[in-house]
Parts: structure tokens; sequence; C-alpha cells
């Protein structure tokens, strides 16, 4: 499963997308998948520039191919407050899948997006998640739904 404990952020703080991008991708940073937080940090933004990543239901996943990706990674992080996303349903974003994929790797990209859209689908994925607490319920939430 790509979503560690490390890659999870229940309490994010942040008031724009740009600033929940920021802080989701420093955890990446941190967590040894980039050569270069602002190289990746610009293909997220260019893909938001063409086309809101904010899917409705509270729900956005931001995501970017680049040189600066290591490995295949999923940040999630989680607003209590809701970051204002341009979303599909004009709603704030509460639940937030920050997928960074290797340049070169254009069909993982495409089966990771797959795999989290699928779970995204599944009402009872979707109430789990805004109902965690814990980063312990959270992967339980996946490890959950990946055996169903």
């Amino acid at each position: 499963m790509l979503l560690s404990d490390e890659m999870i952020c229940m309490d994010l703080n942040a008031d724009t997308k740009e600033d929940a991008i920021r802080q989701l991708a420093m955890m990446a940073a941190e967590a040894g998948k980039l050569t270069s937080m602002d190289e990746y940090i610009e293909s997220v933004l260019a893909r938001e520039k063409t086309y809101t990543t904010g899917v409705g239901n509270g729900i956005a996943i931001p995501h970017g191919r680049s040189k600066a990706v290591k490995e295949t990674f999923i940040v999630f992080g989680k607003s209590r407050k809701g970051v204002e996303w341009e979303a599909l349903d004009g709603k704030p974003v509460h639940l937030i899948f920050l997928l960074g994929v290797p340049e070169e790797a254009e069909s993982e990209h495409l089966k990771v997006l797959s795999q989290i859209s699928r779970r995204l689908m599944n009402e009872n994925f979707v109430k789990r998640l805004k109902r965690a607490e814990t980063k312990k319920e959270i992967i339980e939430a996946f490890k959950d739904f990946q055996q169903s």
C-alpha cells in the first residue's frame, strides 16, 4: 500500500489549495520521496490550472508526474475547516489525496488515480475517512477496502 503513517496529516491547516499542496508535498519531501519539492509542486499546480482536481463531495485529488518524484506516493490530508478548491460542486474540500508519480511512469499514474477513484466511489469508505480521528483509522479504512 502506498499510504503510510508518515504520509498522513490529520489536521491540515491550509487556507488555499496552493498552501495545502505545499504542506502535503513537504511531507513527501521529508519522507525522501522527492528530489525537488518546488519542481514537484510546479507540476501539480500546472495540472490544477488545466482542470480542478476538486472532484466534489469534499474531496480533491491533486497530482503530478514529475522527474522530481523518486517513487510513487500518496499523501493524505484532512482539513476540518475545509479548503476552497474550485471543486466541481463548489464546496470546500476536506479530504485531500496528493499523488506523486515519476515522470516516465504514465501507466502507473493512471493506475494509482484509478485505484483512488474506485475507493472514493464507495460511500462507506468516504464516510470512514470523514469520521476518522486517527492515522490508524485512515490506514485501516484503506486496508479494509482493498480486501473487499
